[in-house]
Parts: structure tokens; C-alpha cells; sequence
């Protein structure tokens, strides 16, 4: 009775409850023959060794059995029997995840000198029932691989389809992340990495990884790029346990670049301690296993220092402002407002990371399997107070903390990465033929800025004045609670719950399966969400002198936190037929509908929507309509000899997948609906005011701390309606008819195992894929070129010059909408080896190309950068089909692994990886904006021939000529357009490197491990250091010269661009020749010439914008060192970032250089 309930109630929420089923067990299937013909009626019972689970089931009527919901790895103990015949026992049998593994026995009448045979498990590459581009990473190749980040991604670059975060050619956020099932996924996108630091789990936890790319299973949806599933490890019947420690310092990584050396190296560290434990609480039946890790990076934040009594500044640590001056500006907040700014010494600045994991594993009975599992992450790492932004009226000339300028520990901020998240699972068995899996999700991730300040405003108390009376417009002191942290969140909640019902009939495995996936996003951002008080100097702040400038962001009715928040929920329902058509033939069939729904409400801006766009109006307070999509897909698998040694495998479907989160927050959050920032200002013209805010003077006297009396006191608005909407000057939409972004794939491959003495196999395989909804954003404020009235340039580059009134509305600048296209293709060609030349000896290398068309990347996290950062001819409007900015044409992997068993007592595992492909591909565009658009992204011409374009000069055409012969790209497509991301930096081959080697000791009856092991990545450039290196464009930098006859100096500089001061003098030397020569035709006169140097030149200057946060950063150092790693910390959080050089006064600053990526934008 008990049992029919519980097979109802899991029927019930079949009907009731769909997606994101990612798989998270494996399972067997197979076919019992004894004297050539079906047995019906045999018994198999599969017995998971390690924790002595058991599966069992009975043949059907066509001899077929199958096994689902089963634990991945092994190895398992398979037991045939049926009266009359000799048992037949397999062992060694090892599961994949997501795969089905294929076993066909052949049973014998028993004879009374042998009841039962036993049978080692083939080991052929190619037992997994798969169709489509799958790889399987094992616990062991987790343990082996080297890595030294501990990362995922470390590891899913075995994937021949990999490189870095994209799979494909797809952009690394259309990939979709599970552990256990769970979303772990960074499904808001503002980065293609990984919740809770790149790191969600560790990597100790995982016990397999899975990376799908075209699997016709329809259980598994919610990507384009790939899926990628991580099952946690279990306890078993033995208890084990592990401790670990691994750690790295700046003594353990390279410094040098071919000639280049770097310097002294800043001191660095990081340590990782873990520790695992797992076994039985009941044998055979209940199963424990846990997992902590922490990991800490000691950082120092904040480089510079107060200057003490007598002490002179430097442009190095010492700042000019004085602890004296802190000190008093610390008491006077102290003990008129209690307020507690911190130390003026001591910042807080350690990197941490915290990673939890719990699981239980219950046999309840044959016929049901409970697993539980919990995991928490916190990641923690500490700033600076912001550098110079601020939004009113201009930016500060110097960092907060710098030579100028000196704050307070309470005023840094922690970034913090917080990940929750839960599993549950049931799979059950109620007869030979009818199974299910019931499994319920939660995922809670965070993005959270942080501090150790109260709410208090932030204060800039800037230099003073000059002895004119002008104002000096640089910042000496800052207190208070950083402007850009209250109220800063990126949240993500998903919970899911799926039910997969199972029924076998004959030859045919049916599923049928209902999934919902519940989602919330919330984005929420508010610069000087506590105040901003701007100071003209200590003196004007103590004597309670009216502010220079006053800023306040707050929320419209009554939200004192308010987000940009978007909620749906997804409901899918799919059907499948896996018919086993033949006994070496299977065909998987089988369609799957989703239905995403938007459940919250928000505000329309009537002033947006009055907008007329040619009979269109963008509705700021509308989601897009509900859509229902079909994804059908027919997948098979052909054992040609029905040996496992040649199979024929492929399919074709319909794959739906998701976009980043951001681009939907980007409407609501760019409406003006949510909340309200005020700017009241003072403005100066060279350093003169020319107008200040009368409210100020409302802020005489002593400081409002309170938010709500600063809005009363200002008179600002509290409530707003859609009438009351003001228009802003950018608009974001989405189009109501925009639909989740699906792909049409197909693919084709053949495994064979070749007839040698030793295991070795070969994968070939070809994936062709088309989109159906691809994803871009189209600026409706842009009139489409009319061929009529537009004008073109002349000549073979004949694009459109835009007019200018090519705006539909002068009051904005864009319009951006969401929307769709249905342009956009690409295609795969890989071929995989394998090989066991011989014992404890793997060896594997694959060479993949891959092609991708695509009308927009997406790139960025807003939607003016995802529209304006399209290289195009005439417009983003009009860009066509391009590469994608994500492919890597060419690339090539290989490992080799080998384990050496020394004695009983010890052994050792060397394992090398190589991977070789081109870093990144770039585009040639005009510096400045050719076709009047108002976008800087216009692709070049190529000429046909050097007199095809005109130059102002002789020497210019002869250098640009010169130019396009010495590039494989362009020297190849003269009398073209230059396509987007289509030229190539030039090939990275990259070793990486680990040795392990481990120590066996028993105490009593327990067998202990100690394990030692080096990773070196890239370790070819420890052996030669031109190797393994990352070679990128660098554009010109501009040096500063003066020039010297008869050893007296001309009045006057010049510059000269080039790559390095070397050339630099070249050029100088070249140019001058030419030119002296005519003025001083028949004198001997000696004249050289000296690049100006300078104390404090040359400068390094690192700009960065977050367009989400509407955040901007600007640093400014003489450290070529410091310059390098604030340009890397701020890459991975920017969308555009810039690095540049001034050598001198007299020159201006230049780039010095910058990724070759979309995001980077000069």
C-alpha cells in the first residue's frame, strides 16, 4: 500500500509541478540472449562496491533491462541469473555521468562443474550510449590535471570544444552551471565567471564533471554554449578523510617576458587548507560526506601613508596629507555626529574564501534512493574607496588614497560573494518497468558590497584654495561610508523543482517529464545612497561653511532599499522515446515545450512611452508577452559490428537557452521609476566658479545625517507616478514579442577503436549549428539609411555618411531595444585520440576547428555598450553577419598522464597538459567615427591598391601600405571591408605541469595517503621565457623629444609615436635628417636630440567604466608595476578598460595598451 502511495504522489507532481532537469545520476541498460533468443524474466541487480547500494530489476518479454537513477563512477558488481543457467557476474563496471552504459550478456545452461562466470568489465571508450558532443571528466583526471586556481574551468578545458569560459564560439553566459542538479550559474551575467569567486564549490566536493554541448536528450535544457553538470561525492561503506594544504607566493611565479624583467616582485600569497570526510552511519544503508575549505590571500589595500610631523611627501608612500589633520578630522566626527571612521593606519584588506559542504545518502529500501546536500561559500576580498568618480559637476583631479590624498579604514568596502544552496533527490523503483526521479533545488547567490562603517554620508574635504582665491580642485581628506557601497546588491534566487517518469514498453524507454523553475534577479545600485558632502577645505568643514557640492540617491515611495528587480518562472513539459530499434541500434526521439513567464509588475515612464518611433512606443512598465517554444530533437547511436568497436552516432534539434539577467534589469533600472538622484553643485571654469546651487546654503552649519531630513530639508520628491516620469536621456526597452534565444543543431560522429595491441581510439565529429532567436539590441532613435536622400562617401569604400538629423527624437541620445534576429551560424570540426599505450599510461590530443557568424555578442552588461560596441560599416542598426567575438578558429589540447607504483609503500603521477591556440581576435576600425553615426566602431576599408585611398602625405600612404603587406589578415583581404574579430594574434602554445607523488602508511587495519604535488603552469616559459606567451597589438606611445644644436636647446618640443623609446629615437633621428637637411643644406652642424625625462614621468594612467554601475575609475601612478596589476585587478570587473602613458609634460597621454577584446574601447 505504502508503495502506491508513494508511486501516486510522485505521480501527482509529474502532472502538477517542469525545468532545468541537468543530469546528476547515470544508468544501464542492456539485452539478455541465451541460446539466441531473449530471456524474459532474468535477474539483474547492479551493486555499487564502494557502498554496497543495490539496483536490481527482471527482463522484459524483448529480454531488455534497464537501470536509472544510479551513483556515476563504480565500480559496480553486476549479477545475471536465470534458472537453468550459469550465473554471469561483471565487474569493474564503471558509470559515467548523464550516460547510460550498454551491457549485452550471453547466458550458458549450467553445468555442475561451473554455477557462475565471471567477467572483467570491458574497458572501451565507447560503452556510454551517447548521440551527441559530450566529455566526462572522472575524480581521477580531477585529481591529476594540474591547476593551480582550483577552478572548474581548469578542467573543463578538455572539452575540445572549450576555450576559456565559451564553448562553442558561444559567449561563456549562454553556458549553463549545476551542481546536483542546482543552478549554480551566474545567471545575471554582469561576467561569464562563477558565482562565489569563480569558485561555487570545491573542487575536493565534485566527484564528476560533465560538459555537454548538443546532448538530444530534452531533459536537458537552458543553454546554447554548453551545459555543464557536477555531481558531489558520497560516503561508502569504508570511512575516508582527507586534509590538504596547498599554497603559492610571488617567489612562485614567472616575472619575465622575453628580454623584459619586470622588478622587484610585490609580495604575494595565497594558502588553501581543506579537509573531507565521508562514510557509513548505517552500512549498506545511510552515508555521510562533508567538506570545508578556507583559503586567504593577505592583500595591502591601500599603499600610501599620512605624513607625520616634519615629514615631506613623496610620490611614492608618503602622502602629503598629515596625521595631524586626519586625526583632528576623525575626533571632530567623533564627537559631534558619533561617528567612528576607523583607523588612518590600518585598512583591512585580506582576500577569504569559506567553502561548506554537507551530503547524505539513504538507501531507503531496493526500490528508493534519498540524497541530500547542502554547500556555502563565502568570498570575501577588500578596496580602496573609490578613486575620483562622483557625479557632481566633475571628477576629482587625483585618487581619494594617493600622494594627494588620505581616508579612512572605515571608508574601504569588501566585495563579497555569497552562495547558498540545497538538493534533494528521489529516485524510484516501483516495478521492473515503471521508475522516476523527484528532484527540488534552491540556489541563493549574492554580489554584495560591504563595510565596517555605520550609515553615515561620505564627505570629500578637498585642498583648499589657491592664494587668488580660486578653488584647488583636488581632494585632501575623505571620511564616511563609501559612496558607491549602501545598498549595492547583485541577488539571484532560483528554485526548481523536476519529475522525470520513466516507463518501459518492450524496446522502448518513455519519458515523460514536467519541470518549474522559479527565478528573481535583483539589481540594485544607489551612488551616495547615504548623502555626499563635498567640503571646499578643512577649514570651511569645521567653521560650517555650506557644502561645495551635495549628492543623494533615494528610492521613490518609501523603498529605502529599492532594486530593479525581474521575476519568472519557467514551466517545461517534454516527452521521449529512446527505442532501441535494433540490438545495435538506438534512435532517441523526443520534443520539449517551455513556457516563461514574468510574474512582477513595474512602473511605466509615460514620458517614454509617449515617444513615437514610427508608429512604436516603448513600454518601460510591460515584460515581454509570454512565450511558448518547442524544441524537438531526434538523436541515435549505431554499433556498426555490434562489438563497441566502430559506432555511428549524431542528431539534430532545437536547443533553448537563456541571456544574461542584467539585460532585463537594464529597463527598469534605466526608466527613472525606482529612484531619485540629486546633484546640487558648484561649477568652475579654471578653477572660477561660474555658478553654484542656492540650495546649499540650505546645508549650512552642522552636517544632516539623516536621509529623510535631507530630502525634507532639499523639498525633493518622495512618491512618483507614470505621469510624473521625467525623460531620461538614454532609453532602454525590450521588444514584447522578444523570445529566449534558441539554436537549431546538428551533428554527426564516429568513434573507432582501432585493432592494435593496446587501447587506442579515434573520435570524429562535425556540429553545424543555425540560430533561430539570436539575441541583439537595435537603437530605435537611429533613422535606417535611406538610399534615396542619404548621402555616400566616394570611391570603393562608398558607405553611408549619416545626416544630421538621423536622430528620430534630438531629447535622447538611443533608444535601445531588446530584440531578436534569426541571422547566425557556425559549425564544428573536431577529431579526437586517445590512446593506453601501455600500463598506467593515458594519452589523449584533439584538434578542433570551429567557425561562428553572428549579428551582436552582446557585449557589456548594458544596453547602449552591448549596442555601441558592434563593429560595423554602417551602423550597428545595419551591421551584418560577423565572426564572433567568442570563437577560437584553431585550437589544439593534449595530456598525457602517468602513474608509476614504485613499491608498495609509494608511487608517483606525472601529468602534462598542452593546449595551443590564437589568444584573441581583433578588429581593424577607424579611430574616429567615419560615418557620422556617433559610434566609433567603424570597420576600415581595405584598399585594393596603395593609390586606391588617399593620404595627405607620401610618407603616410608608404607606411600604411607597408602595414597592410606585414599582416596576414588584411594583406589577404585587399578591396574588402575589414570583418570584425577576423584578424588573429598570433598562436599561444602553453604547458602546464603536475607532479604527485604519494606515501602509503597502515596504522592497524587503516591505510593512510600522505600526498605531495607541484603544479607549474605554463611551465615552457620557465625553461625559456619567449615561451607560452600571450602576444597582443600595441599601439603606438608617444614620446616627447627636444632638439639640441650646438649643444644649446631649441625653443620648443617635438613627439613622436612609437612602439618603445628605442624606436622612438630612430624615427626622431630619421625625421629630422630629412627635415634639417633643408634648412641647414651645406653646414656641418652638429644636433641630436634627447627624450625629456622628468621627476614623476613617466606617468601610467588606468581608466575603467562599469556601465551597469554607472561607475567609473581612475588611476594614476609612476610605477609601471603598480600601473600593471590595478590594470589587471579592474579587467574582469570592467567593461571598458584602458591603460595609458605619458612620458613627459610636454606629451600626451597614450595608450599603452589594451585587450584585444569587446569590452576594450579607446
Amino acid at each position: 500500500m505504502a508503495k502506491k502511495m508513494l508511486f501516486l504522489f510522485v505521480l501527482l507532481l509529474s502532472l502538477t509541478g517542469m525545468l532545468k532537469a541537468q543530469v546528476t545520476t547515470a544508468g544501464m541498460s542492456g539485452k539478455v540472449m541465451a541460446d539466441e533468443e531473449s530471456v524474459i524474466g532474468a535477474t539483474v541487480v547492479a551493486v555499487h562496491e564502494p557502498s554496497g547500494t543495490s539496483y536490481g530489476t527482471v527482463t522484459n518479454v524483448d529480454g531488455r533491462f534497464s537501470l536509472q537513477g544510479m551513483r556515476s563512477g563504480g565500480p559496480y558488481k553486476v549479477t545475471v541469473s536465470y534458472i537453468g543457467y550459469q550465473t554471469a557476474i561483471y565487474t569493474g563496471i564503471q558509470l559515467q555521468l548523464g550516460e547510460t552504459y550498454s551491457l549485452n550478456v550471453t547466458l550458458h545452461e549450467a553445468s555442475e562443474l561451473l554455477g557462475e562466470i565471471t567477467i572483467t568489465a570491458s574497458k572501451s571508450k565507447f560503452s556510454a550510449e551517447k548521440t551527441g558532443a559530450t566529455t566526462n571528466i572522472s575524480s581521477e583526471q580531477l585529481t591529476t590535471l594540474p591547476s593551480i586556481n582550483r577552478s572548474i574551468s581548469d578542467f573543463t578545458r578538455i572539452s575540445p570544444y572549450a576555450s576559456g569560459n565559451s564553448f562553442g564560439g558561444r559567449d561563456g553566459r549562454s553556458n549553463t552551471f549545476t551542481v546536483d542538479g542546482a543552478n549554480l550559474n551566474n545567471n545575471f551575467g554582469l561576467s561569464s565567471g562563477l558565482p562565489g569567486g569563480g569558485n561555487p564549490i570545491s573542487l575536493d566536493a565534485i566527484d564528476e564533471v560533465q560538459v555537454v554541448i548538443a546532448p538530444y536528450d530534452v531533459r536537458q535544457a537552458n543553454f546554447i554554449g554548453a551545459g555543464i553538470n557536477a555531481i558531489t561525492k558520497s560516503g561508502t561503506n569504508a570511512y575516508r578523510g582527507s586534509a590538504y594544504m596547498y599554497f603559492n607566493n610571488e617567489v612562485m611565479r614567472g616575472n619575465k617576458i622575453g628580454d623584459t624583467d619586470f622588478g622587484a616582485r610585490a609580495e604575494e600569497s595565497k594558502t588553501v587548507y581543506g579537509a573531507t570526510f565521508g562514510g557509513p552511519i548505517i552500512k549498506d544503508k545511510l552515508f555521510f560526506f562533508a567538506n570545508v575549505e578556507y583559503e586567504k590571500s593577505p592583500q595591502q589595500v591601500i599603499t600610501w601613508r599620512a605624513a607625520k610631523e616634519g615629514e615631506t611627501p613623496n610620490n611614492s608612500t608618503i602622502s602629503r596629507t598629515t596625521e595631524a589633520d586626519l586625526a583632528e578630522f576623525s575626533q571632530i566626527l567623533k564627537g559631534k555626529y558619533g561617528y567612528n571612521t576607523g583607523s588612518f593606519t590600518d585598512f583591512p584588506a585580506d582576500v577569504t574564501n569559506l567553502k561548506l559542504l554537507g551530503r547524505i545518502d539513504w538507501n531507503i529500501n531496493q526500490g528508493n534512493k534519498l540524497s541530500v546536500r547542502y554547500n556555502f561559500t563565502n568570498n570575501k576580498t577588500w578596496e580602496a574607496p573609490n578613486g575620483s568618480s562622483g557625479n557632481t559637476g566633475y571628477r576629482l583631479a587625483y585618487n581619494r588614497v594617493s600622494a594627494y590624498s588620505m581616508s579612512y579604514a572605515n571608508s574601504c568596502y569588501s566585495l563579497q560573494n555569497i552562495v547558498n544552496s540545497a538538493t534533494a533527490e528521489l529516485n524510484s523503483r516501483f516495478s521492473s518497468n515503471i521508475s522516476n526521479q523527484l528532484l527540488f533545488t534552491y540556489s541563493d547567490m549574492k554580489d554584495e558590497r560591504g563595510t565596517n562603517s555605520s550609515p553615515f554620508p561620505f564627505i570629500d574635504i578637498m585642498a583648499g584654495y589657491y592664494e587668488n582665491g580660486n578653488q584647488i580642485l583636488e581632494p585632501y581628506m575623505t571620511a564616511g561610508y563609501e559612496l558607491f557601497t549602501y545598498n549595492n546588491l547583485v541577488k539571484n534566487t532560483v528554485m526548481t523543482i523536476v519529475d522525470n517518469f520513466t516507463y518501459y514498453l518492450g524496446a522502448h524507454k518513455l519519458t515523460a517529464g514536467i519541470s518549474y523553475e522559479r527565478q528573481k534577479a535583483g539589481n540594485s545600485y544607489m551612488r551616495n545612497g547615504t548623502g555626499y558632502y563635498r567640503y571646499s577645505s578643512f577649514e570651511d568643514f569645521k567653521n560650517g561653511a555650506a557644502p561645495e557640492s551635495f549628492a543623494l540617491a533615494y528610492g521613490y515611495n518609501g523603498n529605502t532599499k529599492p532594486s530593479a528587480d525581474v521575476k519568472f518562472g519557467q514551466l517545461g513539459v517534454y516527452l521521449q522515446d529512446e527505442w532501441n530499434i535494433r540490438d545495435n541500434f538506438k534512435l532517441t526521439a523526443g520534443i520539449r515545450m517551455d513556457n516563461l513567464s514574468f510574474l512582477n509588475d513595474i512602473m511605466r515612464n509615460q514620458a517614454i512611452y509617449d515617444l513615437d518611433f514610427n508608429g512604436i512606443h516603448i513600454d518601460t512598465g510591460a515584460w515581454p508577452d509570454s512565450k511558448l517554444q518547442f524544441s524537438p530533437r531526434v538523436g541515435f547511436t549505431w554499433d556498426v559490428f555490434n562489438d563497441k568497436t566502430l559506432k555511428v552516432r549524431g542528431g539534430s534539434g532545437f536547443f533553448t537557452g537563456r541571456i544574461p539577467l542584467v539585460f532585463f534589469t537594464n529597463m527598469p533600472t534605466n526608466s527613472g521609476m525606482i529612484q531619485n538622484l540629486v546633484s546640487i553643485t558648484t561649477r568652475y571654469k579654471d578653477g572660477v566658479v561660474t555658478s553654484r546651487d542656492p540650495r546649499l546654503e540650505l546645508l549650512k552649519g552642522n552636517m544632516i545625517t539623516d536621509v529623510n531630513q535631507m530630502i525634507s530639508t532639499l523639498g525633493l520628491p518622495t512618491f512618483i507616478s507614470p505621469e510624473e516620469g521625467v525623460l531620461p536621456s538614454s532609453v532602454v526597452g525590450i521588444d514584447p514579442d522578444f523570445k529566449m534565444p534558441q539554436v537549431w543543431k546538428t551533428s554527426l560522429a564516429l568513434d573507432y577503436q582501432l585493432p592494435v595491441s593496446f587501447p587506442l581510439t579515434v573520435t570524429l565529429e562535425g556540429m553545424f549549428s543555425k540560430d533561430i532567436n539570436a539575441v541583439r539590441q537595435y537603437n530605435y532613435n537611429v533613422q535606417a539609411p535611406d538610399k534615396d536622400t542619404w548621402s555616400r562617401f566616394n570611391g570603393p569604400d562608398d558607405r553611408y555618411i549619416y545626416p544630421e538629423n538621423f536622430l528620430q527624437h534630438t531629447n535622447i541620445s538611443n533608444a535601445n531595444v531588446l530584440t531578436n534576429t534569426s541571422k547566425g551560424w557556425g559549425w564544428t570540426g573536431n577529431i579526437t585520440v586517445m590512446a593506453e599505450p601501455a600500463k598506467n599510461v593515458n594519452i589523449m590530443a584533439a584538434y578542433t576547428h570551429t567557425e561562428s557568424k553572428e549579428i551582436s555578442g552582446m557585449p557589456g552588461s548594458d544596453a547602449n555598450s552591448a549596442w555601441t560596441n558592434v563593429p560595423s560599416i554602417n551602423g550597428p542598426n545595419s551591421s551584418g553577419l560577423m565572426r564572433s567575438q567568442y570563437v577560437t578558429p584553431n585550437r589544439v589540447v593534449a595530456s598525457i598522464n602517468w602513474r608509476v607504483h614504485l613499491n608498495k609503500k609509494t608511487s608517483s603521477n606525472f601529468s602534462l597538459f598542452y593546449s595551443g591556440y590564437s589568444s584573441s581576435g581583433y578588429s581593424f576600425m577607424y579611430s574616429n567615427d567615419m560615418n557620422g553615426d556617433g559610434v566609433t566602431n567603424d570597420l576600415i576599408y581595405i584598399p585594393k591598391t596603395k593609390d586606391e585611398i588617399k593620404f595627405t602625405s607620401a610618407e603616410d600612404a608608404d607606411a600604411f601600405w607597408k602595414f597592410v603587406n606585414q599582416d596576414p589578415y588584411l594583406k589577404k583581404h585587399k578591396g574588402e571591408y575589414a570583418e570584425a574579430y577576423s584578424a588573429r594574434a598570433p598562436w599561444v602554445h602553453r604547458f602546464d605541469f603536475r607532479w604527485s607523488r604519494d606515501f602509503f602508511v597502515k596504522i592497524g587495519k587503516t591505510k593512510n595517503t600522505l600526498q605531495l604535488s607541484l603544479d607549474i603552469l605554463n611551465i615552457g616559459n620557465l625553461l625559456n621565457s619567449k615561451w607560452g606567451v600571450t602576444k597582443r597589438s600595441i599601439p603606438l606611445i608617444e614620446y616627447c623629444f627636444k632638439l639640441y644644436i650646438n649643444d644649446k636647446a631649441c625653443f620648443g618640443n617635438f613627439n613622436v609615436k612609437a612602439e618603445n623609446l628605442e624606436e622612438a629615437y630612430d624615427i626622431a633621428y630619421t625625421t629630422l635628417a630629412s627635415k634639417l637637411s633643408g634648412i641647414l643644406p651645406d653646414i656641418d652642424i652638429p644636433y641630436y636630440v634627447e627624450a625629456i625625462k622628468e621627476e614623476g614621468y613617466p606617468r601610467y594612467r588606468v581608466l575603467s567604466y562599469n556601465s551597469e554601475k554607472d561607475e567609473k575609475e581612475c588611476f594614476i601612478t609612476s610605477d609601471h608595476t603598480e600601473a600593471r596589476v590595478k590594470y589587471n585587478e579592474l579587467d574582469g570587473e570592467s567593461d571598458t578598460i584602458s591603460l595609458f602613458i605619458q612620458t613627459s609634460h610636454e606629451a600626451g597621454w597614450s595608450v599603452l595598451k589594451h585587450r584585444l577584446s569587446n569590452r576594450v574601447k579607446f
